[in-house]
């Protein structure tokens, strides 16, 4: 069969042939059928110095998946040929203390697919069938392929109540983007955002954002203070950029909550913690999707609160055309971009 791989050292991903993988004890085997692309596909494309230091090629990349399961492996009971299911990336040892203990998401035996392990850019994988989380009918093929990465975000957005609050959230990318829509799912009092890029404002208005302010075109430290003299509720960070990170300080009301998804270039950050002492704010770093908490909030906003993230889905290639993908997602131009197998 055909596989999207990094086969060497260097920066670009290529299809090359490889052997139908085979079904292994604890694991189904799915013939997929949606993937989607990710910032981290594109730190492995670029070969950076976070990818190079990790990836050992060759390796089908991939962990943004969705497919139909075509054979279960010895000891799986709880899934079964004809399930369609998405893909959760961490895979984790599940005798762990940590996992065992709840906090699976930062578990240190975590292996991720795509990058540590062969992913799913390809017409068929074998993931742990805990890993193959079933999605329900009402879920688009092209969303359910993404679901891994709007875990990230149901795991930012209810880290806290959402419910009557008001909720700051710094940059809108993709993860950001879905952030809005799930805020607004859970009702929201009212939903601002940061926002450099007018392709990304412009989703941000159709997914239901109360009010973008765009750092590079105004004073947001002054229109916030003038907004909500008091400080919003909560402060989702998804940006990465340090002047977020203050901006999250600033304006979160006393009692408030800070929470971090975005990862930032420079590790070492200035921070008042003063700021953070003083107005007894709960700052909570956030990485990954709790097992199996964060899948289970995220199908009961999909089947049950009318949760809609198909305005994120902007790009849709088939995987022979990645490379027209990665193109999209340079441009900064896109949303998600799906591939079909």
């Amino acid at each position: 069969m055909h596989a999207i791989a990094k086969v060497r050292p260097e920066p670009g991903l290529e299809i090359i042939d490889v052997p139908e993988p085979e079904i292994r004890p604890g694991c189904v085997k799915l013939r997929v059928e949606r993937a989607s692309l990710c910032g981290t596909d594109l730190h492995i494309y670029n070969w950076d110095a976070w990818s190079s230091g990790r990836m050992k090629p060759p390796r089908i990349v991939g962990h943004e998946f969705c497919g139909t399961i075509v054979e279960v492996g010895e000891r799986v009971t709880d899934r079964a040929v004809g399930d369609f299911v998405a893909s959760e990336s961490h895979i984790v040892d599940p005798l762990s203390p940590q996992y065992l203990a709840g906090d699976g998401h930062i578990d240190d035996t975590t292996e991720i697919l795509g990058v540590d392990v062969d992913g799913g850019f390809a017409p068929y994988a074998v993931i742990p069938a805990m890993n193959a989380r079933p999605v329900p009918t009402v879920v688009p093929k092209d969303v359910a392929s993404m679901l891994d990465a709007l875990g990230n975000a149901v795991h930012t957005v209810m880290d806290g109540p959402v419910e009557g609050r008001t909720i700051l959230i710094t940059g809108l990318g993709p993860i950001g983007l879905f952030a809005v829509a799930i805020c607004k799912a859970l009702g929201a009092k009212k939903v601002y955002a940061t926002e450099i890029s007018p392709y990304r404002m412009e989703m941000g208005e159709r997914l239901g954002t109360d009010l973008i302010l765009n750092p590079a075109k105004e004073d947001v430290d002054a229109a916030l203070a003038r907004l909500e003299p008091k400080g919003v509720d909560a402060t989702l960070e998804m940006s990465g950029h340090p002047s977020s990170l203050n901006l999250a300080l600033k304006h979160t009301r006393k009692g408030g909550r800070v929470s971090l998804l975005g990862v930032y270039a420079d590790a070492q950050q200035h921070v008042d913690f003063n700021t953070i002492i003083f107005n007894g704010l709960q700052v909570h770093g956030i990485v990954g999707r709790k097992m199996w908490e964060t899948w289970d909030q995220m199908t009961w906003l999909l089947a049950e609160k009318g949760l809609d993230v198909t305005p994120v889905v902007t790009h849709q290639f088939d995987y022979t055309e990645f490379e027209s993908a990665i193109q999209a997602m340079k441009s900064g131009q896109a949303g998600k971009c799906v591939l079909s197998f």
